[in-house]
């Protein structure tokens, strides 16, 4: 399942990121790698609010796409 599809304030890991190098690289130094917990916070059109690590970010579906749980 990707993180598109995640449900509302439920705690997930991070299985794989299916993404280049750059995406990938991208998204570690937010915090987002396999192994890390992630809860989807908010959704919005075609946005969504994560949080990772205390921290929470704002990305897009298409990159909420290529983040496996």
């Amino acid at each position: 399942m990707t993180l598109a599809n995640a449900e509302l304030e439920t705690e997930y890991y991070v299985r794989e990121i299916s993404a280049d190098d750059e995406i990938t690289r991208f998204l570690f130094s937010l915090g987002c790698y396999s192994g890390e917990p992630v809860t989807v916070v908010a959704r919005k059109k075609n946005n969504m609010v994560i949080s990772v690590k205390d921290a929470r970010y704002n990305i897009d579906m298409e990159l909420a796409k290529t983040i496996m749980v």
